[in-house]
This record gives structure tokens, C-alpha cells and sequence, in this order.
């Protein structure tokens, strides 16, 4: 009866170990933590038909930074933000200006394949300290997913898209660096923070 009861209680213990496993497993893979399922929403083109409330905004903003790319893209950059954990966060707005859809080259996404894996991404900036000669790449998480805007393959004419990207931090005295981003002009930044 012993021997019984021990072997009950084990398989008790294997299921709850188990049961403990996948629940630690779904809680870190839900809530939209994984970067595969943020961008097909509103980082989707088709979502952005025009301009809206949030155009206008960016419009009547001034922006540290404007950068012109192929097929009448436009980036504006309006933020650059040192954090306190030792990050860079570049914000702006990707706006079509052309005269019809344009197609999202894939060099923005730049050549690392870890990054390329993970799809259509602004993962080719790069910010540049030009008296350290230093190149801050766009950081990633630990499964190869860059920290930045992903999941845009096309952009309808006059719409706008909200992208960000983040950087490593340069040292803290360093404020004035070079932004650049494949197929665009470069352009330079001042960092606030």
C-alpha cells in the first residue's frame, strides 16, 4: 500500500512540474510579447489610408530630422532619447509621398540574416558617433528580432506609418550623431536625455 501510495504521489509531482512548465511557457509567450504578432496591426500600410488625426500632428510638429528615400518615402525623424537603461530610441513617421503605393525595399531590413529572418524591418539603421568612430547598430532580442518597427511591406501614397528604433546608448557625453538608414539620406541627430 506503501509503495502504491509513493508511486501516486509521484506522478502527482511529474504533473505538477508539468503543469507548472507550461504555465511559466504561456505566460512569457502571451500577451503580445512576441514581436510576430504587433506589426500586422497597425504597422500594416493598409491600415494607414491617408491622413488622419495622427498625420497632422506629425505635420505640425517639427522634426529634428527629415530624410528622403527612393519612391517618395519620406522619414521624419522626431525624437531621439537617451533612457536610463543605457538605450537610444529614435521615433518618427514613415510617410509615402509619392504619386502611388510604394513597395518597402528590403534593404531597410539591412544584411544581417538574423535580422532578414524576422522580416521587413527598419534593422539597417544605424547611428554613427563621427568624433568616437563608433557605429550603433539596432539592438535585438534575444530571439534575433530587431528592436524596431517590423511587419510593413507596402505604404498606399500619402500614408503615414509610426516607426521607432533602438540603439545602444553611446557614452553620456556623446549628444550629436550621424542617423542613417539604407536607400535614404543621412542626416544628423542631437540626443536629448
Amino acid at each position: 500500500m506503501s509503495m502504491r501510495f509513493a508511486a501516486k504521489a509521484r506522478r502527482g509531482l511529474v504533473a505538477l512540474t508539468v503543469a507548472a512548465g507550461l504555465a511559466a511557457g504561456v505566460t512569457g509567450c502571451g500577451g503580445g510579447g512576441g514581436g510576430d504578432d504587433k506589426p500586422s496591426g497597425p504597422a500594416s500600410a493598409s491600415t494607414a489610408d491617408g491622413p488622419g488625426p495622427s498625420t497632422q500632428e506629425g505635420e505640425s510638429e517639427q522634426p529634428l530630422a527629415e530624410l528622403r528615400g527612393s519612391d517618395g518615402l519620406l522619414l521624419r525623424i522626431t525624437s531621439a532619447e537617451r533612457d536610463a537603461g543605457g538605450f537610444v530610441t529614435v521615433n518618427g513617421t514613415l510617410k509615402n509621398d509619392g504619386a502611388r503605393t510604394a513597395v518597402i525595399p528590403s534593404a531597410l531590413s539591412g544584411n544581417e540574416t538574423e535580422i532578414i529572418k524576422n522580416g521587413r524591418s527598419l534593422g539597417g539603421a544605424t547611428l554613427v558617433d563621427p568624433k568616437g568612430k563608433k557605429r550603433y547598430y539596432v539592438l535585438r532580442d534575444t530571439e534575433g528580432r530587431p528592436l524596431t518597427t517590423t511587419g510593413f511591406t507596402t505604404l498606399k501614397s500619402g500614408a503615414t506609418l509610426t516607426v521607432f528604433m533602438q540603439f545602444p546608448a553611446p557614452p553620456a557625453g556623446v549628444t550629436e550623431l550621424d542617423f542613417q538608414l539604407p536607400t535614404f539620406t543621412s542626416a544628423g541627430l542631437k540626443v536629448s536625455g
